[in-house]
């Protein structure tokens, strides 16, 4: 069994050291999984997440899911339809997310930032995760945006939309 597909499931004791954990690249980025939900009893799933620099996460609102960040390493840019302006988080930082709240991060600096994500539950965004890489595997790189858009969508992950220039 696929640790990060199976919906529910009893929760066990879950240990890894650094740098353990299933791997996925989400559009170019590493994420390593340090708790599935499947582990967690879909109570939640908590991935260690790699953000290159200029990369990020355009914005968007989950609508089954809170997120929690603490920034590991580097500077993470947090944009939140709650904030006037964008907060700049440094190792040591944390932002929570609720369902519902549009929200964004980018890394502005020039160094690898890497961040530990806990998704509340987890199951719904661990497939999305895993059809996001699947994808990228297909396209050899990165999916086009419609395929992105499709399957965010069907995760009730809705992307917004670019302002208009």
């Amino acid at each position: 069994m696929d640790p990060t597909t199976a919906d529910t499931v009893l929760p066990v004791a879950v240990a890894r050291a650094k740098g353990e954990g299933p791997a996925l690249n989400v559009l170019g980025s590493p994420y390593i999984f340090k708790a599935t939900s499947a582990e967690t009893g879909n109570r939640f799933c908590c991935l260690e997440h790699a953000v290159p620099p200029g990369s990020g996460v355009p914005a968007h609102t989950h609508t089954h899911e809170d997120e929690f960040f603490y920034v590991l390493a580097g500077e993470v840019t947090f944009d939140s339809a709650d904030r006037p302006e964008p907060l700049q988080l440094g190792a040591g930082g944390s932002f929570f997310s609720p369902r519902g709240q549009q929200h964004a991060f980018r890394n502005a600096g020039s160094v690898e930032a890497r961040m530990l994500v806990c998704c509340m539950p987890g199951a719904g965004i661990e497939r999305m995760f895993r059809e996001l890489h699947e994808a990228g595997m297909r396209a050899g790189g990165g999916p086009d945006m419609a395929e992105i858009v499709a399957i965010t969508e069907r995760a009730g992950v809705k992307m917004a939309q670019p302002p208009e220039t």
